[in-house]
C-alpha cells in the first residue's frame, strides 16, 4: 500500500464555508423558510466542521474512511478534508534510536560489546501505519537484529592482516554496511535510514584482559620488526661506505663482529656502554 494524497482545501476557506452554512441554515429556520432544507444545510455544516484539521510542521495526517485508507496530508496548516474520516498523526521528524550495548560473537568467535545510533525518518506514512504493528518498535527490534548480524561478519581486529576489514579499524565501512542492511529490513515499514554510527565497541569483560595483552604483544613485535629492519639497513650502509670511501679492508670475521656490535647497539633498549679496545685487531 503506497502513500497517496487525499482531497483537501484551504482550511480558512473551508471555515468561511462552514460559517456561511451555519448562518444560512439558522436564518432559514428562524424565518421559517424551507425548514427541511435548512436542517439539511445545518447537518452539512456540522459535517464540514468535523472535517477541519490542523497539521503541525513535520507532521502528517493519515485519513481512513470507514476502515479504508484514502490518503495523507503532509503540508502544515489548517485544511478542510473529507468528513467522517479517522485521522491518525504520523511524525515526519528525523529521530534517533540509541541501541543498548549488545554482546555479540565476532567473525573469530570472540565476544564483543557493540552499540550504535540509528538516525531515521518516516517517508511513507501508509506503510508505517498499516504494514507493521508499531513502526517505532519495529525499527528498534530490526536495528538490534541488524547490529548483531553485521558485527558477526567482521573480526574485532585483524592482528596484522592489513587487508581484512575489522570493527575497530574500519568503522565507516561497517556503518555503511549496517545502513544498507537496515534499509532493506525497514523498507516494508516506510522508514528511511539517514545514518548509522557505532557508539560503543569493546571486547567483552571476560576476555578484555587477554585481548589487551595480545594487542600489546602484537604492537611490540611490530615495533621490533621495524627496529631490526632499520638496524640491518644502517649496518649494510656502514659497511658499504667503509668499503667504497676508505682503503680499509675488513675480513669476514671483522665484518661479522662489526655487524654484531652495531645490531646490539641499535636494538638494545638500554643505553650502550662504550668499550675502548686498546689491543690489536686481528684479521
Amino acid at each position: 500500500m503506497a502513500e497517496k494524497n487525499v482531497f483537501h482545501i484551504n482550511g480558512y476557506l473551508g471555515l468561511l464555508i462552514v460559517l456561511a452554512l451555519f448562518i444560512g441554515g439558522a436564518w432559514m429556520i428562524f424565518e421559517g423558510i424551507m425548514v427541511p432544507l435548512a436542517i439539511i444545510i445545518l447537518v452539512l455544516a456540522v459535517l464540514a466542521a468535523s472535517s477541519l484539521t490542523i497539521i503541525s510542521p513535520n507532521q502528517s495526517k493519515v485519513m481512513t474512511f470507514f476502515g479504508r485508507y484514502i490518503g495523507t496530508i503532509r503540508e502544515a496548516g489548517l485544511y478542510l478534508t473529507v468528513p467522517l474520516t479517522n485521522k491518525s498523526t504520523v511524525s515526519l521528524r528525523v529521530r534517533n534510536f540509541n541501541s543498548a550495548i549488545l554482546k555479540v560473537n565476532d567473525l573469530q568467535g570472540n565476544p564483543v560489546e557493540i552499540a550504535a545510533v540509528i538516525v531515521f525518518k518516516v517517508v511513507d506514512t501508509s506503510k508505517a501505519l498499516f504494514s507493521v504493528e508499531d513502526y517505532e518498535q519495529f525499527v528498534e527490534i530490526q536495528s538490534e537484529s541488524a547490529i548483531r548480524h553485521v558485527a558477526s561478519e567482521y573480526a574485532y581486529d585483524n592482528f596484522g592482516d592489513g587487508e581484512a576489514l575489522t570493527l575497530r579499524s574500519n568503522p565507516t565501512e561497517v556503518s555503511n554496511h549496517l545502513t544498507e542492511e537496515l534499509q532493506e529490513r525497514l523498507n516494508v515499514a516506510g522508514v528511511k535510514i539517514i545514518e548509522t554510527r557505532l557508539t560503543h565497541l569493546a571486547y567483552a569483560t571476560e576476555i578484555a584482559s587477554a585481548m589487551l595483552q595480545r594487542q600489546q604483544s602484537q604492537a611490540i613485535l611490530s615495533a621490533r620488526k621495524i627496529i631490526v629492519e632499520g638496524a640491518v639497513s644502517i649496518t649494510e650502509g656502514a659497511i658499504s661506505r667503509l668499503a667504497n670511501e676508505t682503503d680499509l679492508e675488513l675480513s669476514d670475521n671483522q665484518k661479522l663482529q662489526l655487524i654484531n656490535n652495531m645490531m646490539v647497539s641499535i636494538i638494545n633498549e638500554r643505553g650502550s656502554q662504550p668499550v675502548i679496545n686498546t689491543g690489536k685487531i686481528e684479521s
